[in-house]
C-alpha cells in the first residue's frame, strides 16, 4: 500500500524538451559512451585476472582527473562510473554491453550542478534554452537529473525535484479497477474507461513505412503512438486520483501476457504505465494506492461471497462475459463482478494498516 502519512518529502521528475546546444549534447553523449566502456573494460580486466569486482568508487578512482581531457563536467564522469555498477549489480551480470551509436542519449548531473536561469538552466557553463511546457515548483533538485535523447533525435531535460508531500486524504471514496483488453478498466462503481487501441489504428501506416524502409518515417509514428497513448492515460488517471480517495487495482502480470499471442494488445492498452501513473499520483495528491492479488476475482461471487459451480473458469470460459451465481442468483458482469472483489480486498488491506498507523 503506499501511504504518504509518514512522509514528510516526495520526488517528482519534472520533463522539459531542449531546444539550444542539441549538438553539444550529442558530443557529451559520444564520450559519455566512450567512458561506459571504459569501466567495462576495467570490469572485464578484473574478471581476466581474478580480482576483486570494481565497485563505483573504484571506477571514480580510476577515472580520476579525466574530465577537463573529456570536455565532461567532473560529477557526470562520476556518475556515469556509479551508474555503471549500479546497472551490473541490478542485471546480475559480470559485466554489461557496450554503448555504441544504437545507444539512446543521455548525460548524467549532479542536481546541485543544476541552475536555474529564469525559464532556462545553467550546467557546465551552458544555458540550456527548454520548451517550458508547465512551471517547475520550487523544491531542491537532486542527484538523478539527466538529458535524455530519444529515438527522433530530441533532447529532454529530466529534472528530480524534491518537494513537500500532500497531506493524506481521509479514506472515504474508494474504487476498484479491474484491467481488460476490450475495456482498458472497469471500476468498482460501475463507469469503464476504453481502451483506445491507438497502435491498432497506426498499423497500416507503419507496415507502409517499415516496407519502404522510412526509418525517421517508423521512428515518428512509434513517437506518436507513445505520446498519444501516454496522453491519454494521464487524462485517465488524473481523472481517478481526483475522484477517489483509495483506489485499489489488480496485479495482473502484464509481461507474462505479453509473451503470449496477446502481446500487440497487452503493449497497445498500456497496464503498466496506467499502474505506475495512478502510484505516483495518490502520493503526490494525499490519496491511497494498492495492488491486491487478482486472482480468482472473477470467479468468487461479489454478493455473497461463494465460488459457485456456474462462475467462469480458466481460460476456456474467457468468453462468457455474464454469469448467474448458483448460490444467491445474483447476476454478475464478468469485468464489474472482479472491480467489486478487487476493492473488497483493498478494503481489507487498508483496515489492517490503519489500525497499524
Amino acid at each position: 500500500m503506499v501511504d504518504n502519512r509518514c512522509r514528510t518529502w516526495m520526488k517528482l521528475v519534472y520533463r522539459y524538451r531542449v531546444k539550444s546546444l542539441t549538438g553539444l549534447l550529442n558530443k557529451q553523449a559520444r564520450t559519455i559512451n566512450f567512458v561506459w566502456n571504459y569501466c567495462n573494460d576495467r570490469q572485464k580486466d578484473a574478471l581476466r585476472f581474478g580480482r576483486r569486482w570494481h565497485t563505483g568508487f573504484d571506477l571514480i578512482k580510476l577515472t580520476t582527473g579525466c574530465s577537463k581531457e573529456l570536455g565532461l563536467h567532473s560529477g557526470t564522469v562520476n556518475d556515469v562510473c556509479q551508474q555503471y555498477a549500479r546497472s551490473r549489480f541490478q542485471a546480475r551480470r559480470p559485466y554489461l554491453r557496450y554503448r555504441g551509436r544504437k545507444s539512446l542519449g543521455w548525460v548524467p548531473l549532479k542536481g546541485r550542478e543544476l541552475k536555474r536561469e529564469g525559464n532556462a538552466f545553467r550546467f557546465a557553463g551552458n544555458t540550456f534554452r527548454v520548451f517550458y511546457s508547465r512551471p517547475l515548483p520550487e523544491g531542491k533538485i537532486t542527484d538523478g537529473t539527466n538529458f535524455s535523447r530519444d529515438r527522433r533525435g530530441n533532447w529532454f531535460l529530466n529534472i528530480v525535484l524534491e518537494v513537500p508531500a500532500a497531506p493524506a486524504r481521509l479514506p472515504v471514496r474508494g474504487v476498484g479497477i479491474d484491467l481488460g483488453l476490450k475495456d482498458l478498466a472497469t471500476l468498482s462503481d460501475g463507469s469503464r474507461i476504453a481502451a483506445t487501441h491507438i497502435y491498432r489504428a497506426s498499423e497500416a501506416a507503419l507496415a507502409v513505412a517499415q516496407r519502404a524502409r522510412k526509418k525517421k518515417r517508423v521512428a515518428a509514428l512509434h513517437a506518436q503512438i507513445a505520446n498519444r497513448r501516454r496522453h491519454y492515460l494521464h487524462t485517465c488517471t488524473s481523472a481517478i486520483v481526483g475522484a477517489f480517495d483509495y483506489i485499489v487495482v489488480g496485479n495482473i502480470n502484464a509481461s507474462a501476457l505479453a509473451k503470449t499471442s496477446m502481446a500487440k494488445s497487452v503493449y497497445d492498452v498500456g497496464w503498466s504505465s496506467f499502474r505506475a501513473q495512478l502510484a505516483y499520483k495518490a502520493v503526490k495528491h494525499g490519496a491511497w494506492f494498492e495492488e491486491v492479488n487478482e486472482g480468482f476475482t472473477t470467479q468468487i461471487c461479489s454478493n455473497c461471497g461463494a465460488v459457485p459451480d456456474s462462475r467462469p473458469k480458466g481460460i476456456a470460459d474467457l468468453g462468457i462475459r455474464e454469469w448467474r451465481c448458483c448460490d444467491c442468483g445474483a447476476v454478475h458482469d464478468r469485468d464489474l463482478n472482479a472491480a467489486l472483489n478487487i476493492l473488497r480486498r483493498g478494503r481489507a488491506t487498508l483496515a489492517v494498516g490503519i489500525l497499524d498507523l
